[in-house]
């Protein structure tokens, strides 16, 4: 009853093919959730951009709000704390004020120190990293502690009088 099949070269290449093409669907099947783990959770994507309303802010006050699970210091700022900061530069990492702000009397920068992640305490000349000591100017300026860089400031838009966004718009 069995009897000795000649060999047929076509018929090995077509089953090496569908072996191959059967294990490469077999390895993306497997891989499909990590590559699908990888992209921002629904809660990251909700706050990707956040509305400010600046009318809640009096002159000389911060608001902290939240952005992309980040603390964003919204400060307010009075006459004499812009004409301070116009005359300054920063000591570390100078920049002039006007390269960090849209408008004058608001700074917004996003309050994570630049040394190591702690988030700085306001005062009256500017915020205080309690973790190292860096100390930063009314425009988020480094002027002297640990850290290496200003703080950040975010991607942000006026889009009315009284109102910004933060994020990407």
């Amino acid at each position: 009853m069995s009897k000795d099949l000649p060999f047929d070269p076509e018929r090995r290449e077509w089953l090496g093919k569908l072996t191959t093409a059967v294990g490469a669907a077999g390895i993306a099947g497997a891989c499909w959730p990590l590559i699908r783990s990888m992209n921002p959770t629904v809660d990251v994507v909700a706050k990707a951009n956040t509305e400010v309303d600046l009318a809640a802010i009096p002159p000389g006050k911060v608001e902290t709000v939240a952005w992309q699970g980040k603390p964003v210091f919204v400060l307010h700022r009075t006459p004499e704390e812009i004409a301070a900061m116009a005359a300054s530069s920063g000591v570390k990492d100078p920049q002039p004020d006007a390269a960090r702000v849209q408008k004058p009397e608001w700074l917004v920068v996003v309050g994570i120190c630049t040394h190591l992640g702690c988030v700085p305490n306001r005062n009256e000349n500017g915020w205080l990293c309690p973790c190292h000591g860096s100390v930063y100017d009314n425009s988020g300026r480094i002027l002297r502690g640990p850290a290496p860089r200003n703080l950040e400031v975010p991607a942000y838009k006026f889009i009315a009088a009284g109102k910004i966004i933060i994020g990407k718009t």
